[in-house]
């Protein structure tokens, strides 16, 4: 697979509690993971009896890919997770060993070696894991343009058979190659693990027989999320973009509360992503006014109706805890996995 029109082009971000006072290990696992989910030792462990965890990602520029080898424990990716990290990527998981149980809406799937887990982190979910290895990769929802609103039909699925080998097949074969890809090789690597998992999912028989009007909700989420900062961003441009009806438009959203309510819920994730980001030092006001309100008292009501606490409170708990995960001795200079996860795609 590798090809010689130049010198290696990736460099993996590495993780692991190793040199974390044994302690320590399962708070570092968590801080560092938290972008992801959160997380429990089971109730016959305690954070004195260590907890094992390597954690290599590879970024893809499209995809990240992740050698993932931990100790067990139980995940839960809640709606307050949610909303300080608003990411809706997709997750396909392949164990090398070991056996996971993830609960999405009442359904629970089972996955075990020679099987591909699809979820997506833009919904809730929880579940508990054995000590296990794996390999996952991360692909953005734009990604897979109007097939993305199908992909989510099949979301907590487990896929066996003869294509689920062919992409596990595939994603093997890059992880050999990962040290010594160069730039020509990776589009080509995106696009293809893209097609194998659609391909996969093909013969799945989905929840939902009907999907009229998908690809157009999907290009609506995609036109929002590329103009959430725009002051243009109304259901009149929405319509123009999409060359669609006020009517048609509504009926869309109204699931979701209506267009200006999805719309003013997203710039509200979005401000609440920005209050928890320790890297950025903008004033609760400049963020207001990023989420287009006109005065921070009015960001501020609405931004507690939302979470349930204050733009100050959110901005002080994620400082408080991301001073904690710098106190366990891991290194300062270490890129954060979530910093990854949050440019996937951008």
């Amino acid at each position: 697979m590798p090809d010689t029109h130049g010198p290696p082009i990736l460099k993996p971000l590495e993780f692991s509690t190793r040199g974390v006072p044994k302690e320590q290990q399962f708070s570092a696992w968590q801080s560092y993971m938290a972008s992801v989910a959160e997380y429990r030792l089971p109730d016959d462990r305690a954070c004195a009896d260590g907890f094992a965890a390597e954690h290599i990602a590879w970024n893809l520029g499209g995809a990240l890919i992740v050698q993932h080898r931990v100790a067990a424990h139980s995940y839960w990716r809640s709606a307050a997770r949610l909303r300080a990290s608003p990411i809706d990527h997709w997750r396909i998981g392949i164990l090398r060993s070991g056996r996971s149980w993830t609960e999405v809406d009442g359904h629970v799937a089972e996955s075990q070696p020679g099987k591909v887990e699809v979820r997506t982190l833009g919904h809730p979910f929880r579940g508990r894991i054995t000590d296990a290895e794996a390999v996952f990769v991360y692909l953005p929802r734009d990604l897979f343009g109007d097939s993305a609103t199908v992909l989510d039909d099949a979301n907590n699925t487990v896929l066996s058979g003869n294509l689920a080998h062919l992409l596990i097949d595939y994603v093997s074969s890059v992880e050999t190659s990962l040290r010594s890809l160069v730039a020509e090789d990776i589009s080509g690597i995106v696009s293809t693990l893209r097609d194998m998992v659609v391909a996969s999912l093909s013969s799945v028989e989905l929840r939902h027989a009907e999907y009229h009007g998908v690809g157009l909700m999907e290009r609506a989420r995609r036109y929002i999320r590329q103009n959430l900062d725009s002051p243009d961003l109304t259901p009149e441009s929405l319509c123009q973009e999409l060359a669609t009806s006020r009517t048609r438009l509504y009926q869309l959203f109204e699931p979701s509360g209506g267009v200006l309510h999805h719309i003013r819920r997203r710039r509200l994730l979005a401000a609440h992503a920005a209050l928890c980001d320790p890297a950025n030092k903008k004033r609760i006001l400049d963020i207001a006014e990023t989420a287009g309100f006109d005065s921070p008292a009015h960001f501020s009501r609405a931004f507690k109706l939302e979470f349930g606490y204050s733009p100050r409170e959110a901005r002080e708990q994620a400082a408080a805890e991301h001073a904690a995960y710098r106190g366990m001795n891991v290194s300062d200079t270490m890129t954060d996995f979530g910093d990854w996860l949050a440019a996937l795609g951008r």
